[in-house]
C-alpha cells in the first residue's frame, strides 16, 4: 500500500510517499518539502502546491492520503490560508480516489515516537530508527509528512487487505 503524506502549509508544504508491503515492511519512496515564493498571490502558491501534488500522485500512484488535521494557533489569517491547502489536499485525495486520513499533532507523537509531548527534535531523531531516510533533509516540514504518514500506517493498516501480486484496500 502507497501512502502520500502531507503536512500542509503555503509557505512550505511537506510531502512523503510511503509504502508498506505485505510483510508490514516499510519504504519511503520520496520526501520533499514543496516551497512557495512570498511575492507571489496566494492563489498562485494554492495551485504550484496543487500541481506538484497531482505530479506525485500520478507517479507513486498511492492509495491512501494521510494529513495532519489543523490546530488552530493565534494567527488565524494564517490558520484560514492553511486550511485552504488542506481543503485543496482532500479535494485531489477524493478526485484520485484515495482514502483519507486526518491526525492531530498528538496522535502523531504518540505514534512516531510513544509519548505525546515530544518535540519537534525528538521526532526529528527518532524517525531514521523507524525507515531509513536516504538525503539530507532540510525542513521539519518534511520530517513531518513522514511522521504524518508512519502514524497512518501504524494506525490504519490492519484494516488493508494487502495480497501479494496487488495492493487492494477493502
Amino acid at each position: 500500500m502507497k501512502i502520500l503524506s502531507i503536512d500542509p502549509g503555503y509557505d512550505r508544504t511537506g510531502v512523503a510517499v510511503l509504502e508498506c508491503d505485505e510483510n508490514s515492511e516499510i519504504k519511503l519512496l520520496y520526501s520533499d518539502c514543496l516551497m512557495t515564493d512570498k511575492k507571489i498571490a496566494f492563489s498562485e502558491r494554492l495551485m504550484s502546491i496543487a500541481k506538484n501534488i497531482e505530479r506525485i500522485i500520478k507517479k507513486y500512484k498511492p492509495k491512501v492520503c494521510a494529513t495532519e488535521s489543523l490546530f488552530f494557533n493565534k494567527n488565524q489569517k494564517t490558520a484560514m490560508m492553511v486550511s485552504q491547502i488542506r481543503g485543496m489536499v482532500l479535494y485531489l485525495a477524493a478526485k484520485n480516489k484515495m482514502m483519507f486520513f486526518e491526525y492531530g499533532p498528538l496522535k502523531v507523537k504518540v505514534a512516531v515516537t510513544g509519548y505525546g509531548k515530544s518535540t519537534k527534535d525528538q521526532i526529528v531523531k527518532i524517525l531514521p530508527r523507524l525507515i531509513s531516510i536516504e538525503k539530507h533533509i532540510n525542513y521539519d516540514d518534511e520530517f513531518d509528512a513522514i511522521a504524518i504518514g508512519l502514524t497512518c500506517i501504524a494506525i490504519e493498516s490492519k484494516s488493508w487487505n494487502i495480497s501479494k501480486k496487488n495492493y487492494k484496500v477493502s
